[in-house]
């Protein structure tokens, strides 16, 4: 008997339920903003090498050369300085080792891309300029995004209404929503630029000529809202 009523409570139940998960009169929509912004940070990576048959010699000649533009960047407070790859390879001829090739990198990175510019062309006296990148900043990329997010929610709630308005509906309430960032790449310099500044170091050399370019930023959003 018992087994029997417990069978005709869930019967009534099961509708219950189901009603408690079904929504009705709900509508996914997307909206975003779009905005350019300067690159503001500049960044610059130089390497050089030494090849030769004496690892150690090869090893001092890099770490001197490496030493020696460290220094020279860190005069500036403007410039942040961080040594990259350093690497010692074996030289073949013929599948055999005919001696040793040791190199080293650094990234200079900076705000100000007059000043970068200009420290580049000194360290280029004895290094080689191997690529200059342009991008936005996080400060100034977190303020411009904070901007185009108060812009696409305006776009978003006006397509909320234009949606409740011309399915007749006096309301709307937003049921979820899901913000999401999104901006270009860094900027390179052309290809044809980038072979003009890595050439073999030289006693003087001009500043390398830059130009930041700009940055697209564009927040998303996609939300779901219920008809009233």
């Amino acid at each position: 008997m018992r087994n029997w009523l417990l069978a005709i409570l869930l019967l009534f139940c099961l509708p219950l339920m189901a009603d408690e998960d079904v929504h009705y009169d709900r509508v996914n929509l997307s909206a975003s903003a779009t905005g350019t912004v300067n690159n503001d940070t500049m960044r610059a990576t130089l390497s050089t090498e030494a090849e030769g048959k004496r690892t150690a010699e090869l090893a001092d000649k890099v770490n001197r050369r490496i030493q020696w533009a460290v220094n020279e960047a860190k005069r500036h407070a403007g410039l942040k300085v961080q040594t990259q790859a350093y690497n010692t390879y074996p030289v073949y001829h013929k599948n055999v080792v005919t001696g040793w090739r040791v190199s080293q990198s650094i990234q200079i990175e900076s705000l100000d891309a007059a000043l970068l510019s200009d420290v580049l062309g000194k360290l280029q006296q004895k290094l080689n300029l191997t690529g200059i990148s342009f991008s936005v900043s996080p400060a100034l990329r977190e303020s411009s995004e904070n901007a185009l997010i108060s812009e696409a929610i305006a776009a978003f709630k006006k397509r909320a209404a234009i949606i409740a308005r011309d399915l007749g509906r006096a309301s709307h309430r937003l049921v979820t929503m899901n913000v999401s960032t999104s901006g270009s790449q860094p900027q390179y310099m052309a290809r044809g630029m980038m072979m003009e500044v890595m050439a073999a170091p030289a006693p003087t050399a001009a500043p390398p000529v830059v130009e930041a370019g700009e940055s697209q930023l564009t927040v998303s959003i996609n939300g779901e809202i219920e008809l009233r």
